[in-house]
């Protein structure tokens, strides 16, 4: 699967617009996570609160969603650009490799709710393959 040069401009247009909301994207979208996909707890069993309002959650969603719109700058080569965070998320951290995809729902979800004249059918599918394409990127260091 490869991006066209109307999915990325779709992307960068449709993130570079809903970025000045990454706090809150962030926000709900690990929640959501952590709610719908309770088994994902166990990645931040050191937090004390998982609550939906937990800072913990607040600080972590928005770290992951401002690597998601800051990745838009490696489009071309999302591989080389997220070996470290592959690396990390393989050896260090540990984590199933499906959970990328499961965190890709859920912000697809907030997406949709908070931009819905925004996330347009077409802007839906570049968002979704380019998401796939971020977590193929950090499955690298699990082959």
């Amino acid at each position: 699967m490869s991006l066209t040069d109307k999915d990325k401009a779709l992307i960068k247009g449709f993130f570079a617009k809903v970025s000045s909301k990454a706090v809150e994207i962030g926000h709900q979208t690990l929640a959501r996570t952590i709610v719908v996909y309770p088994q994902t707890k166990v990645y931040f069993s050191h937090w004390k609160d998982l609550g939906p309002d937990s800072p913990n959650i607040r600080k972590h969603g928005y770290t992951v969603v401002k690597g998601v719109l800051d990745s838009v700058d490696l489009i071309d080569d999302l591989v080389g650009g997220l070996l470290e965070l592959s690396e990390l998320h393989a050896f260090r951290l540990r984590i199933d490799p499906a959970n990328f995809k499961i965190l890709n729902l859920n912000l697809v979800v907030v997406l949709g709710l908070m931009f819905p004249d925004d996330f347009t059918p077409q802007v839906h599918v570049s968002v979704d393959k380019y998401l796939a394409l971020i977590c193929l990127a950090l499955c690298e260091k699990y082959r």
